[in-house]
């Protein structure tokens, strides 16, 4: 089984020391996203729906760039420091993935890698 590492370029994740993802046997498995730039700034901070919006759009890049889509999700990981935002987020969900939807899992907590970020979310998807 051989492991290849997901290369964005710029690469915002470098910084922090945590890879984008990998692709193996087929699947790829992504880090945590954020609203973070490509150049590595830090967006949308206090406003939940521009961080969502970012966040998606990170993840997106980072799928293309394993040679996926958002079409090909199979499971997602969503952060929030708020469940408060949760119908905001299955919304979102019918934005940004289509039928059928991957499998989903979304958990409160009370803190995030950085104190201004709202949303995280992770991801495992196929290459086929």
């Amino acid at each position: 089984m051989t492991a290849k590492q997901v290369q964005l370029h710029p690469d915002p994740l470098a910084p922090f020391h945590i890879s984008p993802g990998f692709e193996v046997n087929g699947l790829l498995f992504l880090s945590g996203h954020a609203a973070i730039s490509e150049s590595g700034e830090l967006l949308g901070v206090g406003d939940f729906d521009v961080q969502a919006r970012a966040t998606f759009e990170a993840l997106e890049r980072t799928l293309i760039a394993g040679g996926s889509d958002l079409s090909k999700v199979i499971k997602v990981t969503i952060y929030l420091t708020d469940m408060g935002y949760f119908e905001r987020i299955v919304g979102l969900r019918s934005q940004w993935f289509s039928e059928p939807y991957p499998a989903d899992t979304i958990v409160e907590v009370r803190a995030l890698a950085l104190p201004e970020l709202m949303i995280e979310i992770e991801a495992i998807a196929t290459t086929t």
